[in-house]
C-alpha cells in the first residue's frame, strides 16, 4: 500500500500537504480512490434524495459573508416568522411522496432560544413519525439542546465549518471557528449523527480549500454526511463578486 493509500485508510492525521497530494492526482486516479472508499461503506449504485426546508427565513444576526439571510447584508430577503408545525409536516409529506428519505429543516438563527426550540422539537417528532430521517440546522447550540433534539427523534444535525481556519475570519466575524467545533461536540455528545461540510468558491486559495478538507477529515468521528457546496453569489452579500 502506498503512502497516499495509507493516508486514505487512516481516519486521523490528515494535513494540508496530504490533501494537496490528493488534489495533484490524475483525475481518473482520484476517481478510483474515491470509488474504492465509497464502495467500502455504501451501496455503489444507491442515491439518497434529501429535501431541505427553510422553517425560519431571514433576519439572522450573524455576518456570514456568503449568506443572503443575514440582517447585516443588503439583500432582498425579508425576515419571516418560524413556520407553524402543520405547514412543515405538509412539506415533509410532499417530500416523502417525491422520493425523499431525509428531511432537513433550517432556521436563520445564531442559535435557537428555548421558546423557539419547543416547536422545532414538535416538528422533528412529527416528521420522524412519517418514516423520514430527520435533520435540522439551527446554528450554535447551548448545553442540553442537542440532547432534547435527540430525544425528539432527530437523526442528523447540520453545522458546516464553511472553510479553513485560516480563511474563516474573512468570511465570518460574529462567531469563531471554535464556536462551530463546540457545537459539533455538543451534537456528538448527544449521540446525533453529523452533517458537516463547507463552501468553495468564496475567494479561498487552493491551500485554504485543502485546509477545509483536512479539518473535516480530522473530526473524530468523521461526519456521516459531508456537503460540499459551490458559492451561490447573491447581490448584497460581501461575497457577491467572487
Amino acid at each position: 500500500m502506498n503512502d497516499l493509500a495509507e493516508n486514505t485508510r487512516i481516519a486521523q492525521g490528515w494535513n494540508v500537504d496530504s490533501v494537496l497530494a490528493l488534489f495533484a492526482l490524475p483525475f481518473n486516479d482520484l476517481l478510483f480512490q474515491a470509488q474504492t472508499v465509497h464502495r467500502a461503506h455504501f451501496d455503489p449504485n444507491a442515491v439518497q434524495l434529501s429535501t431541505l426546508l427553510s422553517i425560519k427565513t431571514g433576519g439572522c444576526s450573524e455576518d456570514c459573508g456568503y449568506c443572503s439571510q443575514s440582517a447585516r447584508h443588503g439583500t432582498d430577503v425579508e425576515k419571516e416568522r418560524l413556520l407553524d408545525v402543520a405547514t412543515v409536516v405538509e412539506a415533509a409529506q410532499a417530500a416523502k411522496a417525491g422520493g425523499a428519505t431525509r428531511f432537513c429543516m433550517g432556521a436563520a438563527w445564531r442559535g435557537p432560544k428555548e421558546k423557539d426550540l419547543e416547536p422545532v422539537l414538535d416538528m422533528v417528532r412529527q416528521v420522524k413519525a412519517l418514516g423520514l430521517e430527520t435533520c435540522v440546522t439551527l446554528g450554535m447550540l447551548k448545553e442540553g439542546q442537542a440532547s432534547k433534539l435527540k430525544s425528539a427523534g432527530l437523526d442528523y444535525y447540520n453545522h458546516n465549518l464553511d472553510t479553513s481556519p485560516e480563511f474563516y475570519g474573512q468570511i465570518v466575524t460574529t462567531h469563531t471557528y471554535q464556536d462551530r467545533l463546540d457545537t459539533l461536540q455538543e451534537v456528538r455528545s448527544a449521540g446525533l449523527s453529523v452533517c458537516c461540510g463547507g463552501i468553495v468558491g468564496m475567494g479561498e486559495s487552493r491551500n485554504e480549500r485543502a485546509g477545509l478538507i483536512a479539518q473535516l477529515a480530522n473530526l473524530s468521528p468523521q461526519p456521516e454526511s459531508v456537503p460540499i457546496n459551490m458559492l451561490v453569489k447573491v447581490s448584497g452579500t460581501p461575497r457577491q463578486d467572487e
